[in-house]
């Protein structure tokens, strides 16, 4: 019997700024998840805080710490993610993009934002495996980044490991009301991420690229969608039929879903 395929795909919370600070279970979960995988030969990173027109990949040999946040305590803007990039493997990724039919650009500046870096600092602390950003495109919606995902699904197969950094529920003027009021986590944060887990089991791809419709609290969860479409291209980065494996669930700041997904290939999928 064969040995299960690795994911080619996760999708990982990355909470607000201090999760660097305080990474909590969601934190730990991440670091074991690393850990017990093998090492991809690059990570493609898919954040929401990197929204663009069109898809473009990062080709930085040397990628800048970039702290996008305000008024958050001084020890976070110390912080720095020494990660490195590479040309060659940014190369295979604008190709797998043209090769979809899609758009391609490429930014020999760009470096990590929060959205990036956080997490992979839990998850790989040494900065020893090289990292590729790529852009959202927040305008196509759940359909655009799903159709993203995919066209990066060849990437498996050469060793390329996607992970999209978001958060499952991600609404801060509730975060707001609730840290002033009696600090308990709406029911919509857990009922949002557990429909999205029944959807997965059910392998019922259409309901969830249509979950603006048929989710419960959809809108309410996402006020807008760029915190929750890094999870559609890491959902279509490991093909159709992917096996879905949730590794974390729980809710940080009273209204961040911090439920973690490794999508794996279903046998052949991606040949």
């Amino acid at each position: 019997m064969s040995a299960r395929p690795a994911p080619a795909s996760l999708f990982v919370p990355h909470g607000a700024p201090t999760f660097a600070l305080r990474p909590g279970a969601a934190g730990a979960a991440l670091a074991a998840k690393a850990e017990a995988l093998p090492r991809p030969r690059a990570l493609v990173v898919v954040s929401a805080h990197w929204d663009s027109a069109q898809p473009t990949v990062g080709t930085a040999d040397r990628l800048d710490t970039i702290h996008d946040f305000y008024g958050f305590p001084p020890e976070l803007y110390a912080i720095r993610y020494p990660a490195t990039g590479c040309r060659e493997l940014a190369g295979l990724v604008a190709t797998a993009i043209e090769d979809a039919g899609l758009p391609v650009r490429l930014d020999a500046e760009r470096g990590l934002d929060h959205g990036a870096w956080v997490p992979l600092r839990l998850m790989y602390p040494d900065a020893d495996v090289p990292v590729i950003p790529l852009s959202l495109q927040s305008r196509g919606g759940a359909e655009g980044a799903y159709r993203l995902g995919r066209a990066l699904a060849p990437l498996a197969a050469q060793g390329l490991r996607v992970l999209g950094s978001g958060n499952l529920t991600h609404n801060l003027r509730d975060w707001q009301i609730v840290a002033h009021g009696d600090g308990r986590p709406p029911a919509y944060v857990r009922a949002f991420a557990d429909w999205f887990a029944a959807r997965l089991a059910e392998g019922d791809t259409a309901a969830l690229l249509d979950y603006r419709r048929r989710a419960p609290d959809a809108v309410r969860a996402h006020p807008s969608e760029e915190h929750l479409l890094p999870f559609f291209v890491a959902l279509g980065a490991a093909g159709e039929g992917a096996l879905a494996e949730r590794f974390h669930a729980g809710i940080d700041d009273y209204v961040l879903a911090m439920d973690a997904w490794a999508f794996t290939p279903a046998q052949g999928a991606l040949q």
